[in-house]
């Protein structure tokens, strides 16, 4: 498909469910986690990234991964801080971004034992 997509030479309904598919992922937020790569916290934030992804496959368009410095740990939906690590102190528990993930990208999706 992505040679098709280069060269302009898609099938029909190959284009319709690609622009189908490209209106949906406009309508989805993206999700930005910011790890510091001197803390070597690029595990954790692939990590954290497949969890989310796993969780809300349908609520989220994208996950990035951005490198830092300093110790930053902070994701982001659209821009807006969900978890700062200098704000909270600390690394994030998973359950507890989750909420928080869900609050801003489906606040009326039960998480199950997410909740408790």
């Amino acid at each position: 498909m992505v040679e098709g997509i280069r060269t302009g030479r898609l099938k029909s309904s190959t284009t319709e469910t690609f622009k189908n598919e490209v209106r949906d992922l406009a309508n989805t937020p993206r999700l930005e986690i910011e790890y510091c790569t001197g803390c070597r916290w690029l595990l954790r934030a692939g990590w954290v990234a497949q969890e989310l992804l796993t969780t809300f496959q349908d609520e989220l368009g994208e996950v990035a991964l951005i490198p830092g410095s300093g110790g930053v740990f902070e994701v982001r939906i659209e821009g807006q801080v969900v978890w700062s690590r200098s704000g909270e102190g600390r690394l994030p528990e998973l359950a507890e971004l989750k909420r928080r993930v869900r609050d801003h990208v489906a606040p009326d999706r039960s998480l199950g034992h997410s909740d408790q």
